[in-house]
């Protein structure tokens, strides 16, 4: 289903609406519905839709399960990562002119009880059980104004990246002052902790890659983005002056045999991942997409 997502004013509020805009797979499951005589505005229950479809074709039933049975089935896949940040322009342009993405759209100032509520209800909820001052758990006053969200959206080729700045409301949009402190503990054995994952493109010399990466980022004042390396090394020192070849792990052995990979930090401290899958992890990942691909187009 198409997204069309527009913004509005009410009482001082900028809140998102969607709305659902027709495309090929929506007429196509609308016929499909209608076709099994399934009314979804009066709220028939969905443990009847395998019964209501029993009589009709493969291909009927296929569309009517990705439209409306398993939970996996309504998905798409995964439409962008989001990364809060502490200054949103020098995120935006590591993103952008460092590692090469392009912007899809930016907005902001957001505020209002409505995306107050939206992104932030568990958070007040858990102060409430705590007994204590949401600001002090780092939970914005979105609702109040006090604090604004700005979002800016950077596509790459097969994925979006969503940087988000939370910010009090007399902070200018972009370079102002984070509203939250970042966080030191930033170990990915921190359950809860995520990281992004780049993809390195196959001819591409994966340690000179690393040394490009470190210098560029330098240039622009970006002390934060460091990579790891697979010596051990005990001070930062050691760590810019070790030689090229351990800027990354290629594996040679066992099922990731053909990976290459380094942990790296991004410019706001975040957890990166830079990649190669050549050789036979190459192919295991590449049979596995096409799998799936076959897999969602028989469904």
């Amino acid at each position: 289903m198409r997204e069309v997502t527009s913004h509005v004013h009410s009482k001082g509020e900028k809140a998102m609406i969607h709305e659902p805009g027709p495309d090929d797979t929506d007429l196509q499951r609308r016929s499909v519905l209608q076709a099994a005589g399934i009314t979804i505005a009066g709220g028939l229950a969905a443990s009847a839709i395998p019964a209501a479809l029993a009589a009709q074709g493969p291909a009927v039933k296929g569309a009517a399960a990705r439209a409306l049975g398993s939970i996996g089935g309504r998905l798409r896949g995964v439409q962008h990562f989001g990364l809060t940040v502490q200054n949103m322009d020098r995120a935006f342009e590591f993103y952008t002119e460092v590692l090469g993405g392009t912007e899809v759209m930016r907005d902001g100032d957001f505020y209002g009880e409505r995306i107050h509520n939206t992104l932030l209800t568990d958070q007040v909820i858990e102060s409430r059980a705590r007994k204590v001052n949401p600001l002090t758990m780092g939970i914005p006053d979105l609702r109040s104004g006090a604090q604004r969200l700005d979002v800016r959206f950077v596509q790459f080729d097969n994925v979006v990246i969503e940087l988000l700045q939370y910010r009090d409301s007399e902070q200018p949009a972009g370079s102002g002052n984070a509203f939250a402190e970042p966080l030191d503990h930033m170990s990915p054995a921190f359950p809860r902790m995520m990281h992004i994952c780049f993809h390195i493109r196959d001819e591409v010399d994966f340690n000179q890659f690393i040394a490009d990466l470190e210098a560029e980022s330098a240039r622009r004042g970006m002390n934060h983005v460091r990579a790891n390396r697979v010596l051990t090394v005990t001070s930062e020192e050691q760590r810019r002056s070790a030689p090229i070849e351990a800027n990354s792990n290629g594996i040679t052995e066992g099922k990731s045999n053909g990976w290459r990979l380094i942990y790296c930090k991004g410019c706001e401290g975040e957890q990166l991942e830079f990649v190669q899958a050549l050789g036979p992890v190459k192919r295991v990942f590449d049979g596995a997409l096409e799998a799936r691909k076959r897999l969602v187009s028989s469904a």
